[in-house]
């Protein structure tokens, strides 16, 4: 073993699960109902390789609507022994048959972790690995992480060996294993695990990056396979996500000619996803935040004319139960933009998981919701429940350590 099982997208008959080797082997995974341990299934065996970093999907394709599963690991037809338990859920087939059931999901962004031999000299920057100790025991049905979830340098990427070794070192953190064993994950990528900072559409090792993101996680699909990039979306029960690219198609930060962060094609996707779906609520993540007016740092408000163009035809299509989640500023905070006329949209940035923190100066964000400010390492979990008259979706922020910092709830009907 070097790192995992990783649990990855879980849909209603099919859930796909991520291991890693340090060496050619051949991994499959045994697995069977909670309660029905007489009833065993396997995944296809599949054999890793050096040029994919010894790493490989697995696919539980036997499974049932809203069950539960245990499983085990088996390397070369041995069954590999971890301290802590593996399991993976299926989600309910609920329409046309009762409310959409209640869940929770944890979030976070800016996961830092030392490497001395590669790391700049200095105070660490990274730390407190203990906070996926902490998302663990929260029991989230799955985790979203909302970029820089990995931090590549200077040695890492100009070349895929630079590239496969930083995913492969975060990776096998001791403190995650627990996480990723137990509950789905589901990601989108910001600067630092797309390419050097800021980095924008120039970057010249982006297809090296974007073969590492589908490599390393498990998202359900990516939707524009012709354009590149890792947009793409899920639904979780009664809430859909749209799972944004907000380097691909990125001009440079001092591009004086059309700017752009989403690119047409990608905002186009994204109005018509949003405009047909059915989902209560619309989960916006992106790596870097969207509704702060301030034209600062990587903000959106730096590429103010595609920004207002999003917002304006949300507005203007009526699309009800929106909700952005960000990363990116090693902060955490809820911005609030009030619209004349309609509902407010809210932006919900969580940072850092372990990465340095970074204070914002007063008036930085003047839309930021008092009391949300965070400037310590944290995380949030969201909880989405009630029945279908009254849905109701709370937000929970805890420290690394898991004490709760603050929570703000939004009703279904304050979105409409």
């Amino acid at each position: 073993m070097q790192s995992g099982p990783m649990v990855g997208f879980a849909d209603m008959r099919e859930v796909q699960l991520w291991v890693q080797t340090k060496e050619p082997a051949s991994v499959k995974i045994k697995y069977w109902e909670e309660g029905k341990p007489e009833e065993v299934f396997y995944t296809e065996a599949v054999r890793t390789t050096a040029g994919k970093a010894f790493s490989t999907h697995l696919v539980a394709d036997q499974v049932q609507p809203g069950r539960r599963y245990t499983y085990v690991l088996y390397i070369n037809n041995k069954q590999v022994k971890r301290p802590y338990a593996l399991g993976f859920q299926t989600q309910e087939l609920w329409q046309w048959r009762k409310d959409a059931p209640d869940f929770r999901f944890a979030i976070g962004s800016c996961a830092y972790v030392n490497d001395v031999p590669y790391d700049r000299p200095g105070r660490p920057y990274g730390g407190d690995y203990g906070i996926f100790t902490a998302i663990h025991a929260r029991k989230p049905d799955f985790m979203l992480w909302l970029g820089d979830n990995t931090y590549l340098r200077e040695p890492d990427w100009n070349t895929r060996t630079g590239v496969l070794y930083r995913y492969t070192h975060t990776r096998s953190l001791p403190e995650l294993q627990p996480l990723l064993g137990s509950t789905s994950h589901y990601a989108i990528w910001d600067d630092h695990d797309y390419g050097p900072d800021n980095a924008d559409r120039s970057f010249w090792g982006k297809d090296l990056t974007l073969e590492a993101f589908k490599m390393f996680w498990a998202n359900p699909n990516y939707v524009l396979l012709e354009e590149g990039g890792i947009t793409g979306t899920f639904t979780w029960q009664d809430v859909q996500f749209f799972l944004l690219d907000d380097r691909w198609f990125k001009a440079p930060n001092e591009w004086a000619g059309e700017r752009t962060l989403l690119g047409d094609r990608q905002l186009q996707w994204l109005l018509d996803a949003l405009s047909s779906s059915q989902a209560t609520f619309k989960v916006i993540a992106i790596g870097g935040q969207v509704l702060n007016p301030s034209a600062l740092f990587e903000n959106y408000s730096t590429y103010e004319e595609e920004r207002q163009r999003l917002l304006q035809q949300i507005q203007q299509a009526d699309i009800r139960g929106v909700l952005f989640l960000t990363g990116d500023r090693h902060h955490t905070v809820l911005t609030k933009l009030e619209r004349p006329g309609t509902y407010p949209l809210y932006d919900l940035t969580v940072s850092p998981l372990t990465a340095g923190v970074a204070k914002p100066k007063d008036g930085e964000n003047p839309l930021q919701v008092p009391g949300t400010l965070v400037t310590e390492k944290n995380f949030a979990v969201v909880e989405v429940t009630g029945p279908q008259t009254d849905r109701r979706l709370k937000m929970r922020i805890f420290d690394n350590s898991g004490k709760e910092l603050w929570q703000r709830e939004l009703k279904a009907t304050e979105l409409q």
